[in-house]
This record gives C-alpha cells, sequence and structure tokens, in this order.
C-alpha cells in the first residue's frame, strides 16, 4: 500500500499556488497610512480654522459699540487670509449709517463697508436660500458687493446675515484663488460664523437705540435737545481742529399757539411732527437736527458755510409754507417758520482755543429773534 509522504518546504521557499500576499498587504499599510496622514492634516487644519472663527466670535460677543463691530468684520484678522471683505447692510432708513456717525464714524472712509436701501438687492444675491454660497466670482452678480475693491477675486464666499428669518446684510469675503472657495467645500463654519456675526449686529444695534432714546424727542422722533448739546459741543471741536465751517440753525413755528388754540393740541403735536419730517428732509444724514424745546428746532451743518446754511434754510422755509395740513375732517391749513442762521468760521488762531457752542446758538437766536420781529416766515442769517 503506497503511503502519501509528507513534504516540508525549505526554508526560504514557498508552495506552488500559495498567493504573494506580503507585498500587497505593505503596500495597502502605505496607502492607510497616506490616508490617515491626510485626513490629520485636514483635521489639524479644520482644527486651527476652528480656533480662529472662536478667537473671532468671542472678540465680535465682546464689543459694544456697533463701529467696532462693523470695523472687526471689515478688517478681520491677517491670519484668516482673505484678500477682500466687505460688508453689506439693509438699511433703508438710513438708521445704521446714522448711528454710524453719531460714533464718529467717517462712512466715506470704508469703502467696505456696504448700504443697500432696497431688499430686493440682497434678495437677489440669494434668490433660493439664506445660506453661505461659495463659488466663483461673477461681476454681473457680485460688483455691487465689491465695489470699488482694489482687487476682484476669483472666488467668493457670501456669507448671508439673518435675524427672525429675515435678511439684515451680507458678509462678503473675496480669495485671488479660484479654488479657495468652490461649491465642494463645506460650510459648516460658515454658517455658524454667519449667525454669530448677524446677533452681534443686532446687539450692538439695539445697544445704539437704547442709548439714542434717552437722547431722543418721544413727540416727533428726532434728538432732544440734551443730544444736541453734547453733539454741538464735538462738532465745534472738529471745526476748530480741521478749520472747516460749522453752521447753526434755530427753527421757530409761527403763532404755533393759535394752531393748538384752534385745532386742539393733537392737530398741534401733528404739526410738530410734520415739520420735523419737512427740515429732516432737507438735510443731509450727517447734519444734526432736534427738538430744541416747544415748537422750536435746531440743526448743525458740519462743513457748511453760510450761504449754503441760508440756500438749505430757504428751502426749508418754503417747503413748510407749502406744506398743507391736514384736519381730521379733511380740511387743511398752512403754518410758517421763521428761521435765524448764524456760522462758526475758525482761523488758526482758533486752534489753541476751545470755541463756545453757546456764542453759536446765541448768534442764531439773535437771527431768529430779528427773523420774527421782522414780519416772521423768513430766514435771517447772521452778518
Amino acid at each position: 500500500m503506497n503511503s502519501l509522504t509528507h513534504q516540508v518546504p525549505h526554508k526560504g521557499s514557498r508552495l506552488v499556488g500559495t498567493p504573494a500576499r506580503q507585498p500587497d498587504l505593505a503596500a495597502q499599510n502605505t496607502s492607510l497610512r497616506q490616508k490617515l496622514d491626510s485626513l490629520m492634516a485636514e483635521a489639524r487644519t479644520n482644527e486651527r480654522k476652528l480656533r480662529r472663527f472662536e478667537g473671532l466670535e468671542l472678540n465680535l460677543i465682546s464689543l459694544s459699540s456697533l463701529s467696532d463691530v462693523v470695523k472687526a468684520l471689515i478688517y478681520p484678522d491677517p491670519s484668516f487670509h482673505w484678500d477682500v471683505v466687505t460688508l453689506t447692510l439693509l438699511d433703508p432708513e438710513y438708521e445704521i449709517r446714522r448711528m454710524l456717525e453719531e460714533e464718529g464714524v467717517v462712512l466715506a472712509d470704508h469703502p467696505s463697508l456696504v448700504f443697500c436701501d432696497s431688499l430686493n438687492e440682497l434678495t437677489s444675491v440669494y434668490p433660493h436660500s439664506l445660506f453661505p454660497t461659495l463659488g466663483a466670482y461673477r461681476p454681473a452678480k457680485h460688483n455691487s458687493l465689491f465695489p470699488g475693491t482694489r482687487m476682484r477675486p476669483g472666488s467668493v464666499a457670501l456669507l448671508p446675515l439673518v435675524r427672525y428669518g429675515k435678511l439684515i446684510g451680507s458678509l462678503n469675503i473675496g480669495s485671488a484663488d479660484a479654488e479657495r472657495f468652490n461649491k465642494s467645500v463645506r460650510t459648516d463654519f460658515h454658517e455658524h460664523f454667519a449667525a454669530i456675526v448677524a446677533i452681534c449686529i443686532e446687539n450692538a444695534s439695539n445697544v445704539q437705540r437704547l442709548k439714542r432714546q434717552g437722547l431722543t424727542d418721544t413727540l416727533t422722533a428726532i434728538n432732544n435737545r440734551r443730544f444736541f448739546d453734547q453733539r454741538l459741543k464735538e462738532e465745534m471741536d472738529v471745526a476748530r481742529r480741521s478749520l472747516t465751517p460749522l453752521s447753526c440753525m434755530l427753527l421757530d413755528v409761527d403763532h404755533f399757539k393759535r394752531v393748538n388754540d384752534t385745532y386742539g393740541h393733537q392737530v398741534g403735536d401733528q404739526v410738530l411732527r410734520e415739520v420735523a419730517a419737512l427740515i429732516r428732509a432737507q438735510l443731509r444724514g450727517s447734519d444734526v437736527l432736534s427738538r430744541y424745546g416747544g415748537e422750536e428746532f435746531a440743526a448743525v451743518l458740519a462743513k457748511t458755510e453760510s450761504a449754503t446754511a441760508a440756500e438749505v434754510a430757504e428751502r426749508i422755509r418754503r417747503n413748510i409754507a407749502d406744506h398743507a395740513f391736514a384736519l381730521p375732517n379733511g380740511e387743511h391749513f398752512h403754518v410758517t417758520i421763521s428761521i435765524g442762521v448764524a456760522t462758526y468760521l475758525p482761523t488758526d488762531a482758533d486752534r489753541d482755543v476751545k470755541p463756545s457752542g453757546e456764542a453759536l446758538v446765541g448768534q442764531a437766536d439773535r437771527c431768529l429773534y430779528d427773523a420774527k420781529g421782522s414780519g416772521r416766515n423768513r430766514v435771517v442769517c447772521q452778518n
């Protein structure tokens, strides 16, 4: 009977038909290590990115001034390597611009801060959803978001700023690298960051609104006497340092007591509201308008010489005289206003002398007195 012989292979040999697995395993291990290294590098990159975003978010949250929040956004830390950043804010009533100007911001100095007066201007950028948009820069679509920038981006990340489901603005980030922001990039960081930015802008705006409430006349919704006195002092200092003219108007509704006696105080209150609006319409956003007391208003016009101030005052006088004030029964009546105008013209000698706002108001008051005494419904300017 034949017996099977068990053959033991010599050292270093292999059985015929046995696969050579060792090299395959080594290649797989190398590939896995490369993938793991790539994932670890990506994780480290994302962690650094997260830390940068967290740092910026913590800084934004710590700021209570609207101007500081805006500047932190349009002038971010260089570590972000964003080539261009702009901030677009919806501001149909000029409220945000006025708040920034009240904080001393010269809007012309910050071209990266963009305002739009209509929601349509923003919804055209986000027509389908209120989520960040990443992709190539398209001039026809994106030019309005990057006006006057020093470079045209290759790719952009557009972050909608949303509060309670409504757009309030857009943070616009551009890169010279056409591949930096593309549709395949996840937007988790951007979504979270946009939400923080929107909250910080809203909170800072609300803080500013609360401050303004203590400085606002509740009847006419314009500034009150306290605010006027504060701003007049500031504007006088600016005029002295920059050697630019500053004009002051005092405006008084003629025979206002007659309006109250004839038509009642409710009609009188409505007249004051409409007069305030008519005056405001003829002033620049940077001009300061306040209810000075009773039926008297005061305005400060920076960088405005006497001739220009007189022209503005005359437009105000004419528009109020032409305006028809309505009674509850549908009838109409007219009122007039008298205006006194005075102008501060600083010289080199004034640089070391603190000017008096009270003196400027006193000159305007004397002009107003002359306007009243010479027949009312007229403008009198300081000689």
